[in-house]
């Protein structure tokens, strides 16, 4: 494993960490509007509603956009790059920003078709959703 960045986790985002540990892909769905929601907030963004549960996605989605990081934007990512950044917008609606790994980065491409999976990150409890092509 490489190392990363590590996201921090609160109250509002443990439920989508935990999720990720048992690889699942989770997120916020609204019970009045059935709006799905990322990232996670207190109140659903299209209707107020606070009436939010977690649900498990289905993990697959499309490259919305990315970029080929050949710098590393960050020192503990040296010596990892090229860096597929991406927009990946999830079978259920939301967009995320991930990595796109498990292929050279000039085969990634708009409107390819991607599969989560999870990372561990070294000698730490996070394991990060990842995309591979589907």
């Amino acid at each position: 494993m490489s190392v990363r960045l590590i996201p921090p986790s609160t109250e509002l985002t443990q439920p989508y960490w935990d999720g990720a540990r048992q690889e699942q892909l989770v997120m916020q769905q609204c019970a009045d509007c059935a709006e799905t929601i990322f990232p996670p907030r207190a109140n659903c963004p299209k209707c107020g509603s606070a009436a939010l549960s977690w649900r498990t996605l289905s993990g697959k989605g499309v490259i919305y956009t990315y970029t080929v990081a050949h710098r590393a934007p960050h020192p503990v990512l040296n010596g990892q790059t090229p860096i597929v950044i991406a927009v990946v917008e999830s079978e259920e609606g939301p967009r995320m920003i991930s990595n796109v790994t498990g292929c050279d980065p000039s085969d990634v491409e708009v409107g390819m078709s991607v599969q989560v999976a999870f990372e561990e990150i070294d000698d730490s409890d996070v394991v990060l959703p990842v995309f591979k092509p589907a």
